[in-house]
């Protein structure tokens, strides 16, 4: 059965499993990080779930000027698509004043804004490490873990006081090190959200010549390394031999358009959830020198160099004008759902009807060749139980060799994080994979060390 449901026909719903039913109740729905462009789509999904029953829309963000602007949106969301105004908007810099009585929980944060986006992504480059998002894993994905866990697991903390039976719904990353680390550290439900696997098994169905609805197939590994071990048709017939001979033909626009995973699907036999060029920071192979970076690299998500560097404020300005052309009508409100998983889980939860999402939770022998106590993306069940993660087996091994070497960075981060400690910092990006194609030992700890003084405004505590 698919696991995502398109944009166009969701009232198909192809991982519903069970019979729509009513909200039994009015839920309260809490934002942290309401400026994040997540919010309009999420909480917009949550007023339009059929027959709900209405409840709180809760924003809350340290910018108050953003939030400002969020809490107008919604509000006008709200006036337009809510039939019975059964939905009332509330907003604070202060999450104490709204996390009691929150029955979900949306994290949406971003720690230091675009303060320290250049330093992420120039420091590494003077050592050679090329990133092209670098907000995941890598010298730049280390970094924003180092910034934002610690504030993320306090906002779990309070939680747990205020709102205990709070689900949570992360959306921030860095996905793996986020989760990893509330699994170690918090007593609250928790699973991370991301919709790569969604978009590139639609991606896939159209490289394949296949309606959507025609295809079956079967994912798992970590977040933006998640492999298709199998992609096929309702028949049972496998789609990879028309996917690999589109790859194996390097003027293709499936290769042109997917570098890397092209190649990787080539050389490891299965096709990847992340687009090439971040997929390429997850990898030793593609960025340590120049000539690997002209062949398999091209402009954009494609894996062009400081890509989200270069352009991550002008995009983060983008979203706030972006808002204000909804407010003034310039700009629609859509007014159909979206395909991000939080909205369905809300409903899938409170309706017990059960739907089937890829999250980001405890591995717990889910993937048996993956380590136990890392952070997987697996298929999960939800219901009225909550996120229930559906064992997968085994990976095929060259597949879960490339998740395991990434695993092994996110443990040591996902530690530092927690006890703030800069010398565990510093090995963690040792066993990065491609910091470490690239840097001897003395070269990273030089890094880090630059890191961490460039950026010690938002690493209070660290030692």
């Amino acid at each position: 059965m698919p696991s995502a449901t398109s944009h166009a026909d969701h009232t198909k719903a192809d991982n519903r499993l069970g019979l729509p039913g009513k909200m039994p109740r009015k839920i309260n729905v809490t934002m942290m990080g309401a400026g994040s462009f997540f919010t309009n789509s999420i909480l917009k999904d949550v007023i339009l779930t059929p027959d709900n029953i209405g409840g709180e829309l809760r924003l809350i963000d340290i910018d108050g000027e953003r939030l400002a602007l969020a809490e107008k949106l919604m509000r006008k969301i709200v006036d337009e698509l809510s039939d019975s105004k059964t939905w009332t908007v509330r907003a604070s810099t202060n999450r104490e004043d709204l996390l009691p009585g929150t029955d979900y929980i949306v994290n949406a944060i971003e720690v230091s804004g675009v303060a320290c986006v250049r330093f992420d992504n120039d420091i590494p480059l003077e050592f050679g490490v090329s990133q092209n998002i670098g907000d995941t894993i890598g010298p730049g994905g280390l970094m924003k873990a180092m910034r934002t866990i610690p504030v993320y697991l306090q906002i779990l903390k309070d939680a747990e006081r205020l709102c205990p039976k709070a689900v949570v719904l992360n959306y921030t990353n860095p996905m793996n090190m986020m989760c990893l680390a509330a699994a170690r550290t918090s007593s609250l439900h928790t699973v991370g959200l991301c919709h790569s696997v969604q978009g590139t098994s639609h991606m896939l169905a159209e490289y394949a010549e296949t309606p959507y609805d025609e295809v079956q197939w079967k994912c798992a590994g970590i977040n933006h390394l998640a492999w298709f071990t199998e992609f096929n048709h309702i028949s049972g017939e496998s789609l990879y031999p028309i996917l690999m001979e589109k790859a194996r033909d390097r003027s293709s626009e499936f290769a042109k358009n997917e570098p890397v995973r092209s190649d990787m699907m080539l050389h490891f036999g299965a096709f990847i959830t992340e687009s090439s060029g971040h997929l390429s920071e997850y990898l030793p192979y593609y960025r340590k020198r120049k000539d690997l970076l002209d062949k398999y690299t091209d402009t954009g998500y494609r894996g062009q160099e400081s890509f989200y560097a270069d352009n991550w404020p002008t995009w983060r300005k983008g979203q706030d004008e972006s808002r204000a052309r909804q407010l003034s009508g310039e700009d629609p409100i859509k007014t159909e759902r979206s395909w991000e998983y939080g909205a369905w889980i809300i409903e899938a939860i409170e309706k017990n009807q059960p739907f089937k999402i890829h999250g980001n939770v405890l591995n717990s022998g889910c993937i048996e060749n993956l380590p136990a106590d890392g952070c997987i993306e697996v298929a999960c069940l939800v219901n009225h139980n909550g996120i229930q993660p559906i064992r997968f087996g085994r990976l095929p091994k060259q597949m879960a060799a490339i998740c395991d070497s990434n695993m092994r960075m996110f443990d040591l981060a996902a530690d530092a994080a927690i006890h703030r400690s800069k010398e565990l910092a510093t090995w963690a990006l040792m066993f990065d994979p491609l910091t470490s194609a690239v840097c001897c030992p003395a070269e990273i700890v030089e890094m880090v060390d630059r890191l961490f003084r460039a950026e010690e405004e938002f690493l209070p505590g660290f030692k």
